[in-house]
């Protein structure tokens, strides 16, 4: 008999190289980084108050974190957060002073205000670019992603069963990368991955559906590139998961073992020639059932949560149904 603690757990063909530490700290960063924002001024406020001599000179340090927060969650954050650090600077200077002389007077104001004021614009301006930035992408984003959309429909309508499957993975796929604190960058490459994962990054149909879009062979492949990837590992997932090992000791990447959990929940709910459609209660019970062994533990628990979620949404829905229209 084969033993087999002495072996190193498999991988897929291209795995990502980030390892799950790294990928839980990155979760944890993103979904927390307003409070984190909000330590790490305040601080840097108290070490720079007890640790630095010319305590003025290093007012300007702060226009680092700002420009961060304006370029990462926005105008509104960044101004709220430089506001924040200036009435900070103000408190403290007026009862324990910067530079050892407490009290708002006019030189210390003459200082600060503007400071203070610049401050402010600078979180103002860098948020406002970034959100204009932001949105031109979601646009270019959202132009591609109805192209494969529409690629998708036109894949899954020779299977009458099957139709619309490859959207409702990108949907489930996107619901639980949200669960799991993934990046909003993250989530729509697993949208475009749930689409494509029944095509797959080297169909001849996308190819060529690619290459007759002006421009979009080099830039719009370069912004698919995440979300390939994720299809070409996950093409590999059963190879990995059918030697054996449980899937939470292997160093598959978080966006296949998400592909995974929203292909197998899809699929259970799609009837099929030689079995009815699972109800989505019965889907979930069945996907829990291979949790740790074909499936991450971590992405079926946040599967629990969603259904969950829906599933009181939809019964609420039911217990106050829309009022009927009167016609006069």
């Amino acid at each position: 008999m084969t033993d087999t603690t002495s072996r190193t757990p498999p991988t897929l063909r291209n795995p990502m190289p980030d390892s799950a530490a790294l990928e839980q700290t990155k979760r944890f960063v993103n979904r927390n980084f307003e409070r984190l924002l909000v330590v790490v001024l305040v601080v840097s406020l108290l070490l720079i108050q007890q640790y630095i001599e010319y305590k003025q000179a290093f007012l300007s340090f702060y226009y680092l974190p700002i420009i961060a927060a304006g370029f990462l969650v926005g105008r509104r954050m960044a101004v709220w957060a430089s506001l924040f650090i200036v009435l900070l600077v103000g408190f403290i200077q007026q009862f324990q002073g910067l530079d050892g002389h407490a009290g708002l007077h006019a030189e210390e104001l003459f200082y600060i205000v503007p400071w203070g004021g610049f401050l402010i614009l600078t979180g103002y301006c860098v948020g406002a670019l970034a959100e204009q930035r932001k949105a031109r992408t979601d646009d270019v984003r959202s132009t591609y992603l109805t192209m494969l959309e529409l690629l998708t429909l036109h894949v899954d309508s020779s299977d009458r069963m099957r139709r619309g499957h490859s959207y409702r993975v990108g949907e489930r796929a996107v619901a639980l990368a949200r669960e799991l604190g993934l990046t909003d960058a993250q989530q729509e490459d697993l949208r475009v991955a749930g689409l494509l994962h029944e095509i797959g990054p080297r169909d001849p149909r996308l190819v060529r559906v690619m290459s007759e879009i002006p421009s979009a062979r080099d830039s719009k492949l370069s912004s698919m590139r995440s979300a390939l990837r994720h299809v070409d590992e996950y093409s590999h997932y059963h190879e990995v998961v059918s030697t054996g090992w449980p899937v939470d000791d292997t160093r598959i990447s978080i966006g296949a073992k998400i592909l995974a959990v929203a292909d197998a929940f899809e699929t259970l709910q799609t009837p099929t020639p030689t079995r009815q459609a699972f109800a989505p209660w019965t889907a979930l019970e069945e996907i829990e059932r291979g949790a740790g062994s074909t499936f991450a533990s971590e992405v079926v628990r946040a599967l629990r949560k969603v259904a969950t979620l829906e599933r009181a949404d939809l019964e609420s829905h039911e217990d106050h149904p829309a009022p009927a229209i009167k016609l006069a």
